[in-house]
């Protein structure tokens, strides 16, 4: 089955872009970035940013992450995968990374959420911001939170 990634979520002021792979089965039910119960991804922004994220509707996650310049988007465009895994995609279309990047005046920094995501980073080389892998917010990765937790305050300084 061919899935597709969301719209950027990203305004004029988005200081750091963080970048997932693409939504797994109980994203794309719920039209939501990281609706995983289990996916971590809430709770470590809820650390990094000092709001509580996960007691938010999802709106209104949105909003506080743009409040602090974080946007959010997708490496792959669509893609044919069975389930959530990263190691299944297959026949993947690319999102335009770049020209989002272009569009982003105030960007300082964009985030790879996890291994698969953090591939891209190649072709924003030389594009003028740092560029971080991090361990992957998803429950396929094994990791304690506090271990990824770790490695996920790196980006408390691109934040407002």
């Amino acid at each position: 089955m061919r899935k597709s990634s969301f719209p950027p979520v990203v305004a004029a002021d988005t200081r750091l872009l963080i970048l997932g792979s693409l939504p797994g089965e109980a994203s794309l039910q719920a039209g939501q970035y990281y609706a995983h119960p289990r996916n971590q991804f809430w709770r470590l922004m809820a650390a990094v940013t000092g709001s509580a994220l996960p007691a938010l509707d999802y709106p209104q996650r949105l909003a506080a992450l743009q409040a602090h310049g974080v946007g959010l988007w997708d490496v792959v465009a669509d893609a044919q995968r069975r389930g959530s895994l990263d190691a299944d995609i297959r026949e993947a279309r690319y999102n335009p990374l770049l020209a989002l990047l272009a569009e982003l005046p105030a960007l300082r920094a964009v985030a790879f959420n996890g291994k698969t995501a953090g591939r891209a980073q190649a072709q924003l080389a030389g594009c003028g911001v740092e560029l971080l892998v991090l361990p992957s917010s998803s429950p396929a990765l094994t990791t304690a939170f506090d271990k990824k937790l770790e490695e996920w305050q790196r980006l408390v300084r691109y934040i407002s």
